[in-house]
C-alpha cells in the first residue's frame, strides 16, 4: 500500500472554494479505487496550511490513477476550480507507506 500525503498552502479567504475542490476529490479518488482519508482544514495555528491523505493499493496503482485523472472530465473540472479559483498557492506530495500491523 501506498499513501499519498499532500501538503497545501492555500489562500485563506478563498477556504470555500478549497474546500468544493477537496469534497470533488474525495469523491474522485474513491471512484477511481483508492481510499480518501480526508483534508485536513486551517484551524489553530497557520491559517494558509491544509493537508490530504489518500492511499492506493500500490504505486501502479495510484499512477494508473494518475495518468486516467488527466484525461476525466470530472477530474479536469476540479483542476480547473483550482485553477480559476486560485485557492491554492502551492502543494507538495509526499508518498508514504506503512509500517505494518502488530509491529
Amino acid at each position: 500500500m501506498i499513501t499519498i500525503h499532500l501538503t497545501y498552502e492555500i489562500d485563506p479567504y478563498k477556504l470555500a472554494d478549497f474546500e468544493e475542490y477537496g469534497r470533488r476529490w474525495v469523491r474522485l479518488v474513491n471512484r477511481f479505487g483508492g481510499t480518501h482519508h480526508g483534508y485536513f482544514l486551517p484551524s489553530e495555528g497557520d491559517s494558509d496550511i491544509a493537508y490530504a491523505l489518500f492511499s492506493f493499493g500500490s504505486l501502479a496503482e495510484y499512477e494508473r490513477y494518475r495518468n486516467a485523472s488527466f484525461e476525466d472530465p470530472e477530474c479536469q473540472a476540479a483542476f480547473e476550480l483550482a485553477r480559476t479559483t486560485r485557492c491554492i498557492r502551492r502543494h507538495e506530495r509526499r508518498f508514504l507507506k506503512p509500517l505494518g500491523a502488530g509491529v
